[in-house]
């Protein structure tokens, strides 16, 4: 094993080419870069079913919808379930776990199935599931739990 060539592909930041780029991104480019093409399909309260297409910005070296993304889109969606359950506010991600179960390829419909589990005086729990849209083949399954930020009563 050559530690120091794991050390300087993880410090290296990619492509010296794209350094001009990753350096001028705008704050908080990652939501609007995940989230461009969701569609929202139901809305009720405490859950929300949302679809997009796998489109190449989102796929990894191979190919396929990138796990960051997946765990994103969890961490996302999860939180505007919380919202529709009544909670005022989103809170702040205390746990995130991701089972992946199968991979979505370019052009893939994808359908993202957030339910809230609880959502308490300080504590929101919401399950996300993403399966393929054709075949209802479950692609990931994701729990989310939030800390909700408790008012002071001071």
């Amino acid at each position: 094993m050559d530690l120091e060539a794991a050390k300087k592909l993880l410090e290296s930041g990619g492509d010296e080419k794209f350094k001009t780029i990753i350096d001028s991104l705008p704050h908080r480019f990652m939501e609007p870069l995940i989230m461009k093409g969701i569609k929202v399909d139901l809305i009720q309260p405490g859950r929300l079913l949302c679809s997009f297409t796998v489109s190449s910005r989102l796929t990894n070296s191979a190919n396929t919808l990138h796990g960051g993304v997946t765990a994103s889109l969890v961490d996302i969606i999860g939180s505007a379930a919380v919202y529709t359950a009544g909670c005022p506010v989103t809170g702040v991600s205390v746990e995130i776990n991701v089972s992946y179960m199968d991979a979505a390829y370019v052009g893939d419909e994808v359908e993202i199935d957030a339910r809230t589990l609880r959502v308490g005086k300080s504590i929101a729990v919401v399950s996300v599931e993403l399966r393929k849209k054709k075949t209802g083949k479950i692609i990931a399954q994701g729990r989310h739990t939030k800390y909700l930020v408790v008012p002071s009563k001071m």
